[in-house]
């Protein structure tokens, strides 16, 4: 379970170099690339936390879509599945509202399902992508949920 980064040192010109990285998905059921992000899972469940240990010992981040073309590759492979998987979403609440990934960056792009986020939440809680494409926020997080991580 793991991704390797293969670079090699290309001699352009004599005096520029520049480095051409090629990167491999190893032993992964499925890996999606939209632009030039990669998102992979090997069909891992696991908690929250658990998720983001996951991703991050592998060099990798929990996935989080920026966009809607994402939002749907991510839908269409896991939907399959009818299977929920965690995304990268703070769990920390702000006024009612998770507006920042866990870097503490604002999000670009939402795609919360009816009444998300849940306002009842009043602490904590984590988003995971519904088998619909939207994003609904579960005081649960130490629910068995599907991981995806991106690169």
């Amino acid at each position: 379970d793991s991704c390797y980064f293969y670079c090699l040192q290309v001699n352009v010109f004599f005096s520029n170099f520049t480095f051409l990285c090629f990167f491999s998905a190893v032993n992964y059921d499925f890996v999606q690339i939209v632009d030039q992000k990669y998102f992979v899972s090997n069909k891992h469940r696991g908690s929250f936390s658990e998720a983001v240990v996951f991703c991050s010992q592998r060099g990798l981040e929990l996935a989080l879509p920026q966009n809607a073309e994402e939002n749907n590759a991510l839908t269409q492979v896991h939907g399959k599945f009818r299977a929920k998987a965690w995304i990268n979403v703070n769990n920390k609440k702000d006024e009612g509202e998770f507006k920042t990934d866990m870097k503490n960056q604002p999000l670009t792009f939402k795609n919360w399902g009816e009444g998300q986020p849940d306002k009842s939440i009043e602490d904590t809680g984590c988003t995971m992508l519904s088998e619909n494409g939207s994003w609904q926020v579960t005081h649960e997080c130490s629910l068995n949920v599907h991981i995806i991580c991106q690169l």
